[in-house]
């Protein structure tokens, strides 16, 4: 009967007439072992299919060639893939390509300190964590544990205690702020997300420096990033249902979906878009580039920050030398019908 299973060091080890410790000395160059044998064994564990372990490899040679990419958004989504939105897949498919033009692979995590995580989400040798939150726990454990890691975007508890690339969220706000004041804006409000992370605090933080400028009171209104285009008519009805006078006639939403929402659920309301309210997002989604009219949005060049993220996980995880500053490229204004007037 053939036997069952993947082929054991022990097998190999039986065919060869060696010991077990003869093998492993064998196939990973280690210890003294006659050329011969060396030949023998090999060509044995080459019939019987036998491959060394590559975690096992990995630990001797204190390296397994993985990375592996956190990110910290999909704690608070319902899925991993909402729909419409491609920003996540367009950084995990950059950043797993990047880590195989550097002879890596690329392991997806959800939460390595969640209860009863595979010990795998522990494995790689370098970890790229996103958009971290407050006092993020996974970076604490990471610390913890001295693995070495890069965050895209600042812990806001802790900005300038770990090794991060600043896309300058402040910066990405305040140009899409701009933008909607250079087409006619006078009352901007923000929907900004729930997760404490430095996107959404970077944000706020520029709308209301915006408005104090102006001596208004902030527009300011924090909606689960789950709720994706449902939030639509709870944002309008917020915005529009109380005093005419503190009404917005731009908003600026961080994440694509939640401008999707607002879009529509205006123009079911009898207000005009973009002719009545100016809408704009801070990241884009499908619906973004196919609804009527179309959203205005920023491209945040995922692509890019992830393939600068992996080059420096690779270096952190080969003990090389970093190249400062961790910078990205600037974020960039795709301006459509929801703010072109005229």
């Amino acid at each position: 009967m053939k036997p069952s299973g993947r082929p054991t060091i022990k097998d190999v080890a039986k065919a060869a007439g060696v010991s077990p410790t003869t093998v492993s000395h064998a196939l990973n160059g280690k210890g003294v072992v006659r050329r011969e044998t060396v030949q023998n064994i090999e060509r044995i564990a080459a019939e019987i299919g036998y491959r060394p372990s590559a975690i096992a490899r990995g630990l001797q040679n204190s390296r397994l060639g993985l990375l592996a990419l956190v990110i910290r958004p999909f704690h608070s989504l319902d899925t991993f893939l909402p729909e419409g939105v491609d920003y996540f897949l367009r950084i995990a498919g950059s950043a797993s390509l990047t880590a195989m033009e550097h002879g890596y692979s690329m392991m997806l995590v959800d939460d390595p300190t969640r209860p009863g995580v595979p010990l795998s989400a522990l494995a790689a040798d370098a970890y790229i964590v996103t958009e971290p939150f407050e006092d993020d726990p996974v970076l604490t454990m990471l610390t913890e544990q001295r693995i070495p890691f890069v965050t895209v975007g600042a812990d806001p508890a802790r900005r300038g205690e770990f090794l991060e690339i600043d896309e300058g969220a402040e910066q990405q706000a305040s140009l899409m702020i701009s933008h909607l004041a250079e087409v006619g804006a006078r009352r901007i409000a923000l929907v900004a997300g729930t997760d404490r992370n430095d996107w959404n605090l970077g944000s706020i933080r520029t709308l209301e420096a915006w408005a104090a400028e102006r001596g208004q009171e902030p527009l300011v209104f924090a909606m689960p990033e789950a709720e994706g285009e449902q939030a639509g008519e709870t944002i309008v009805e917020h915005f529009f249902d109380g005093d005419p006078v503190e009404r917005p006639d731009a908003i600026f939403c961080l994440t694509g979906r939640h401008a999707a929402g607002v879009t529509a659920a205006a123009i079911r309301r009898g207000i005009r878009v973009p002719e009545d309210l100016l809408v704009a997002a801070g990241s884009g989604a499908m619906q973004n580039r196919t609804s009527s009219p179309t959203v205005t949005t920023l491209d945040l060049h995922p692509e890019e920050t992830a393939r600068r993220a992996v080059e420096i996980a690779v270096r952190l995880a080969e003990g090389r030398d970093l190249e400062l500053p961790l910078t990205v490229p600037s974020a960039t204004l795709d301006i459509r019908e929801s703010t072109t007037r005229g």
